[in-house]
């Protein structure tokens, strides 16, 4: 003996293994919790996306990683551009992966991932153009190189970031990245440490 329902009226007429599915609507705060997101999300969109500068979630990590990277510049002081400071930290993995995270948000675009070449030279062979001593490196980051086609980092980025990046980038000599390697362009070099 099956319990009929007492009120058929918000039955809707659907019927599985004897069941009957009543029609019960959502509680109304549930059904706008559902539509103001959908209402508002063009203009969180506009707001974050092409408002000013500074507003995205890419600008607020990018500030964090900033404020990081001061407090940990602070405990080094500024680095100088020099043959000792860059022979130093050529061989610090901690610091080495500032240089590392620098190159690989600014210059793998040219310079490919591993520094394989792409439209930049090819940074892991004893090869190099513009560059015949260690400092050299720092110089061509700072300044740019080729007319431009390498842009000067000089303004752009911290002076520590440059002796770092400058670091890492002489740290590739010698690897060999996986895949497609460009061709060798400017002289041969002597090794960094004699």
């Amino acid at each position: 003996m099956s319990a009929e329902p007492t009120d058929s009226t918000n039955l809707t007429g659907h019927c599985y293994d004897g069941i009957e599915e009543y029609d019960n609507p959502l509680p109304q705060w549930w059904v706008w919790l559902f539509i103001l997101p959908i209402v508002l999300s063009p203009f969180y969109y506009v707001y974050y996306h092409f408002g000013v500068e500074g507003r995205s979630i890419h600008d607020d990590y990018k500030t964090a990683v900033a404020d990081n990277l001061r407090q940990q510049f602070a405990e080094l002081g500024e680095l100088k551009p020099d043959r000792d400071t860059l022979l130093k930290y050529l061989d610090d993995k901690r610091w080495l992966a500032v240089g590392e995270s620098v190159f690989k948000t600014q210059c793998v675009s040219c310079h490919g991932t591993n520094g394989e070449g792409k439209v930049g030279p090819n940074l892991c062979d004893d090869i190099w153009k513009n560059v015949y001593q260690i400092e050299d490196v720092t110089k061509v980051v700072a300044n740019g190189a080729a007319g431009k086609a390498m842009p000067a980092w000089g303004a752009r980025l911290h002076p520590n970031e440059l002796v770092l990046v400058s670091c890492y980038v002489a740290s590739l000599r010698g690897t060999s990245p996986p895949g497609p390697v460009r061709p060798p362009e400017g002289k041969a070099i002597p090794p960094w440490k004699p």
